[in-house]
C-alpha cells in the first residue's frame, strides 16, 4: 500500500515535471538559448533598465518568453516610446486568439512566432489594434474555415478602409481605421495587423519598384494549411491568389518581406540584421533566374566585403531594391524576374557597376575601378523590364456577382461612417464662432478626417489671442498629421514654442514635424529635463547642443535596421539612437529652446540658423567646415514629345558620397527650384544651378509603351566657385509609331448621358480616338484617371474624343468623376453591358486577361492600334501624349 502511494507521488511529480518542460513558447532550446543571449544584449545597449521594467510582471513562462522573443528583436524605438504593458497585452491576446480559434492548433511553432505573435508589421507607428481587432473580429470568423476566414477578414478591412494616396510616414493601423483609407502600405500593414489579431499568420509583402512602370505596391500574404496565399489589402475578391495586381506582380523582378526576428524558412534570404530577416518571395509570382555577381579590384582579385546594390530604374532613378555583401571569394547572389537591373558595387571608396539581364547573365564582374572625382564616360543602357503576363486565377461568375454585392454593403457602411466627418457648412459655423480664418478653418477640418474632434477641440481651448498662431501651426504640420494627431500635442507645440524670429519660427519652431516621425508632444518636456545652464549656452552658440549630443547620445544603427524614427523623448531616455532619429533628436531640442533647425530638402543635410544663415551639421566630423558649391547648368534638346522634362519623372541628380555610393537629391517643392517653371529642366537646370562640391551623376530616361526605358547617366563634378555646364539628353526610338493591333471602330455602347446606343466612330468622328475600359472603384482606374487629370490641358489642346466605357450600369454608379479633379473636355463615358467593345479589344490588342482592369487603347477611323495599356501604369497621361505627338 505505501508502495502504491510512493509509486503514485513519484508519477505525479515526474508529470507536473513534464508538463513544467513542456510549457514553452520556443520549445528548441539551442533558439530559446539563443534568444535569451539577444535579449541580454539588447537590455546592455541601454543604460536605463527602467524600459524593461515590464519584465517584473506575473506572467507564465510561455508569456515570459513570448515577451523575451519581441524584446531581443524589437527596434530600439519600440522599447523607447511604448509601454511595455502594451506588448504584454498583445501577447496574452495572441495566446487567447491561439485557443479560441479553429485552426489555433494547426499554426506550426516557427510559423506562429514569426507570423502571429509580432506587433510590428513593418515601419507603421504602434497602437491597441491588436486587443481591439481580436474582440472585433473573433466572433465573425471563428465559425469559418481557415482559407474562408482570410477572406472574411478582408471584406471586413475593406468595411473601414480603401485606398487612397499618401506621404510616407506609415499610419498606425486604428488610425487607418479612423482615417477610413490609406495607400497601399498602410492598407496592407492594416490588413496584416487584423488577420494576426484572430492568430492567422500574415505578412507584408513589398514590391520596392515595379521595372516596367514607376512607383512600387505592397500586398499581403496569409498561411493557410501549409501554403502562402495573395490577397489586395482591402480589395477583397472571391478567392485568394487574385487581386488587380496579379498581371503587374507577373512582371515583378522582387518581392520582399521582412520577418520579425531570426528566421530559418524556406525562402531565399537577402538580409539578416539585430531585428529582422528579409527574404525573397518572387518566386511566388514570376518566374525567375539568379545571377551571380562578382566583385574584383583593377588587378582582378576578389573583393570580400564589398556592398552591391541591385537597381531598378524608376522615377527615373536607379533606386536600390536589393543591398548585398561579398563573400571571400568576392561573389554574391540575386533570384530576380527576368529583366534588367543595374548592379552598383562600392568599398572604400571605390565604385564599379554593370548592367544585369536576368535569365541571360548567369554571372558578371563589375570592377572597382571607380573613384568619386574619376573622369567616368556617359553611359547609354536600355533598359528592358520582364515580359507581358499574368498570374492565372479562375473565378466563376457567381463569385463575382456574390463579391460585387458584398463590396457595395461595404461601401455603404464605411460611407455612413465618413458621412460623420466635418462638412464645410460646419467648419464655416466654427470659423464664426472662434473668430478665424473661414477657409483655412474649413481646410483643415475637413482634412482632418475621422480626427477633426482633435482638431476641433485644439482650436477651441486655444485662447482667442492664440488662435492666429494656432492654424499656422496646422499649417506647417503634413495633411497626415492633421488626421492622426491628438489636441494634447499641438496644444504642447503651441504652449512651449518659442519666437526670437518670426520670419522662421513657424517652419522651423513651431513645427514639430523634422522628418517622418510620428509627432509628439516632447518641446514642454525638454524645456523642463533641459539644464539651464546648457539652454542658456546652446542659444548663445548652437554648436554647444551639437557637442553635447555627439557626447551623449550612441549612435547604433544596428538596433534599428529599419530607420523607423525613435521619438525624441525615447532618444533621451535611451540615450541610444540610429543616425536618422539621433537627427530628429536634435533638430527637435533645438527647436524646443527656440533654435531655428532643419533637414535641408535637397541634400537632406542637417542645418541650424545662426543671425540669419543656415549652418550645417556633421556629427561625424572632428570640427565643423563650411561645404563650398559651385554650379551647374544644363542644356537640352526638346525632343517632339517633351518640351520640358520633369524630375523623378525624366531625370534625377545623385551625388556620389565618398564611400562610392549614390544620394539622390530631392527637388520636391524646393526653395532652389524656380517654383514658376516647377520641378523641371527649366526650373531647375536651364539656370545655374548651385550644389555643395563633389561629384554627381546625372540619370534620364525616356519609357517606352511597353515599359522598356532608354537611358543615360552624365557624371560630372562640382568645383567650389566654378559653374560647369553639361548636357541632358532625352534618347528616342527610331522606330516611329507602329500599328501594333486592330479594332472595329463601328462597335457599338450605350451612352451613360442618355442611354442612346451609339458606335465609337459617330461618337469620336473620324481621326485618331482613345478608348478605354474601366474598373471603378480600382487602384489601378483611379491612378489613370488621375494621370490623365494631370494632363487635361494637353489633350483639350489635342482635341480628339476619349470614351471611357464601363462593364456594367453598377460599375457607372460606383465611378465619381470628382474624384480625380478635371479631367479632359472630349471624354464620353458609356456601358459596354455585352462586352462588346471588352472583347474585341481584347482580341484586336492580344491582351491576355480581360478582368484585369483599366485597358486604354489609341486608335484612327480604320481601327489600327499604335497604343495599348493595360493594367496598373503609372504616367498613363504622359505615355499617350508621347504617342499623340509622334501621329
Amino acid at each position: 500500500m505505501k508502495k502504491t502511494i510512493l509509486y503514485s507521488l513519484l508519477s505525479s511529480v515526474i508529470l507536473l515535471s513534464c508538463a513544467k518542460k513542456e510549457q514553452h513558447f520556443i520549445t528548441d532550446s539551442a533558439f530559446r538559448a539563443k534568444v535569451e543571449t539577444d535579449f541580454n544584449a539588447k537590455k546592455a545597449a541601454f543604460s536605463n533598465n527602467d524600459l524593461f521594467s515590464v519584465f517584473h510582471t506575473e506572467m507564465t513562462p510561455q508569456e515570459k518568453e513570448a515577451l523575451t522573443f519581441l524584446y531581443a528583436y524589437m527596434p530600439i524605438g519600440d522599447v523607447t516610446d511604448y509601454d511595455g504593458d502594451l506588448y504584454l497585452r498583445s501577447v496574452r491576446t495572441t495566446f487567447m486568439a491561439k485557443q479560441e480559434m479553429p485552426w489555433g492548433d494547426s499554426i506550426p511553432e516557427e510559423i506562429f512566432r514569426h507570423f502571429v505573435l509580432p506587433v510590428r508589421i513593418n515601419n507603421e507607428n504602434l497602437d491597441e489594434s491588436r486587443m481591439v481587432f481580436y474582440d472585433e473580429l473573433k466572433d465573425r470568423v471563428k465559425g469559418l474555415s481557415l482559407y474562408d476566414a482570410v477572406l472574411e477578414v478582408n471584406h471586413w478591412c475593406h468595411e473601414k478602409v480603401i485606398y487612397t494616396p499618401s506621404d510616407a510616414r506609415t499610419s498606425s493601423p486604428l488610425a487607418s481605421v479612423k482615417t477610413a483609407y490609406g495607400r497601399c502600405g498602410e492598407e496592407s500593414t492594416f490588413t496584416t495587423a487584423a488577420l494576426r489579431a484572430v492568430g492567422i499568420p500574415a505578412r507584408q509583402v513589398y514590391t520596392p519598384r515595379w521595372a516596367h512602370t514607376d512607383d512600387n505596391h505592397a500586398w499581403v500574404e496569409a498561411w493557410v494549411n501549409g501554403k502562402w496565399y495573395f490577397l489586395g489589402a482591402c480589395e477583397p475578391e472571391p478567392i485568394l491568389n487574385l487581386g488587380w495586381f496579379n498581371g503587374p506582380a507577373y512582371r515583378g523582378m522582387l518581392m520582399h518581406t521582412k520577418v520579425f526576428g531570426h528566421y530559418t524558412g524556406p525562402e531565399e534570404v537577402m538580409q539578416v540584421t539585430d531585428a529582422y530577416t528579409e527574404v525573397n518571395v518572387i518566386n511566388n509570382y514570376a518566374p525567375t533566374a539568379k545571377t551571380i555577381v562578382r566583385v574584383v579590384d583593377k588587378d582582378d582579385r576578389p573583393v570580400a566585403g564589398a556592398l552591391v546594390e541591385f537597381k531598378i530604374y524608376n522615377y527615373a532613378e536607379f533606386n536600390s531594391v536589393a543591398r548585398k555583401t561579398t563573400d571571400a571569394e568576392g561573389k554574391t547572389f540575386l533570384s530576380a524576374g527576368k529583366g534588367d537591373m543595374l548592379a552598383w558595387a562600392s568599398k572604400d571608396g571605390q565604385f564599379g557597376f554593370h548592367k544585369i539581364s536576368f535569365g541571360k547573365d548567369e554571372q558578371i564582374t563589375i570592377t572597382l575601378d571607380k573613384k568619386p572625382g574619376d573622369a567616368v564616360p556617359t553611359i547609354d543602357l536600355d533598359v528592358v523590364p520582364p515580359v507581358d503576363g499574368a498570374i492565372p486565377a479562375e473565378v466563376t461568375e457567381e463569385q463575382k456577382a456574390e463579391n460585387a454585392k458584398r463590396l457595395l454593403e461595404e461601401d455603404e457602411i464605411r460611407n455612413a461612417y465618413v458621412a460623420t466627418f466635418y462638412t464645410e457648412e460646419k467648419a464655416e459655423a466654427l470659423a464664426k464662432e472662434l473668430g478665424i480664418d473661414a477657409e483655412k478653418t474649413e481646410n483643415f477640418l475637413i482634412g482632418s478626417r475621422g480626427n477633426w474632434k482633435e482638431i476641433e477641440t485644439f482650436l477651441r481651448e486655444t485662447p482667442a489671442e492664440e488662435r492666429n498662431k494656432a492654424l499656422d501651426l496646422l499649417r506647417v504640420v503634413s495633411a497626415k498629421d492633421l488626421r492622426d494627431t491628438p489636441a494634447s500635442v499641438l496644444r504642447d507645440h503651441l504652449q512651449h514654442s518659442i519666437m526670437d524670429n518670426q520670419d522662421l519660427f513657424a517652419d522651423y519652431v513651431l513645427n514639430p514635424r523634422v522628418a517622418n516621425e510620428l509627432i509628439t508632444a516632447y518641446k514642454g518636456f525638454f524645456q523642463q529635463e533641459i539644464d539651464a545652464s546648457l539652454a542658456k549656452e546652446a542659444k548663445e552658440d548652437p554648436m554647444v547642443l551639437v557637442d553635447w549630443v555627439k557626447k551623449n547620445i550612441t549612435v547604433n544603427d544596428a538596433l534599428n535596421p529599419q530607420s523607423i524614427p525613435v521619438m525624441p523623448i525615447g532618444v533621451w531616455k535611451g540615450r541610444v539612437a540610429d543616425v536618422q532619429s539621433r537627427t530628429i533628436f536634435f533638430i527637435s531640442l533645438a527647436r524646443s529652446l527656440g533654435i531655428p533647425a532643419r533637414i535641408e530638402p535637397v541634400a537632406r543635410k542637417i542645418q541650424f540658423n545662426k543671425d540669419g544663415n543656415w549652418v550645417d551639421v556633421d556629427f561625424d566630423a572632428a570640427e565643423q567646415v563650411v561645404a563650398l558649391q559651385g554650379k551647374v547648368v544644363a542644356t537640352y534638346k526638346p525632343i517632339k514629345a517633351l518640351e520640358n522634362p520633369k524630375y523623378y519623372s525624366h531625370f534625377t541628380i545623385s551625388k556620389i558620397r565618398p564611400d562610392g555610393t549614390l544620394q539622390t537629391l530631392n527637388f520636391r517643392g524646393n526653395a532652389n527650384v524656380d517654383m514658376g517653371l516647377g520641378n523641371t529642366w527649366a526650373g531647375i537646370l536651364k539656370q545655374p544651378l548651385s550644389l555643395d562640391e563633389g561629384n554627381y551623376v546625372l540619370v534620364s530616361g525616356t519609357r517606352m509603351a511597353n515599359g522598356s526605358v532608354l537611358s543615360r547617366m552624365t557624371f560630372f563634378t562640382i568645383e567650389a566657385g566654378k559653374t560647369i555646364q553639361t548636357e541632358l539628353v532625352m534618347r528616342e526610338s527610331e522606330d516611329e509609331v507602329q500599328v501594333i493591333g486592330s479594332m472595329d471602330a463601328e462597335g457599338k455602347f450605350k451612352r451613360a448621358d442618355n442611354g442612346e446606343e451609339v458606335s465609337i466612330l459617330t461618337t469620336t468622328g473620324r481621326g485618331y480616338f482613345i478608348v478605354g475600359i474601366l474598373g471603378a472603384r480600382q487602384e489601378p482606374t483611379n491612378h489613370a484617371m488621375r494621370d490623365i487629370a494631370h494632363l487635361a490641358n494637353d489633350f483639350n489642346k489635342w482635341g480628339r474624343s476619349m470614351v471611357l466605357l464601363f462593364k456594367d450600369e453598377q460599375g457607372w454608379k460606383n465611378f465619381d468623376t470628382k474624384e480625380f479633379g478635371t479631367l479632359p473636355e472630349t471624354i464620353t463615358y458609356g456601358i459596354d453591358s455585352n462586352q462588346t467593345i471588352t472583347n474585341m479589344l481584347m482580341k484586336g490588342a492580344n491582351l491576355p486577361n480581360s478582368n484585369t482592369l483599366p485597358v486604354f487603347v489609341i486608335a484612327d477611323t480604320f481601327g489600327r492600334i499604335v497604343f495599348v495599356s493595360q493594367g496598373y501604369t503609372i504616367g498613363l497621361g504622359e505615355q499617350m501624349m508621347k504617342v499623340i505627338h509622334k501621329l
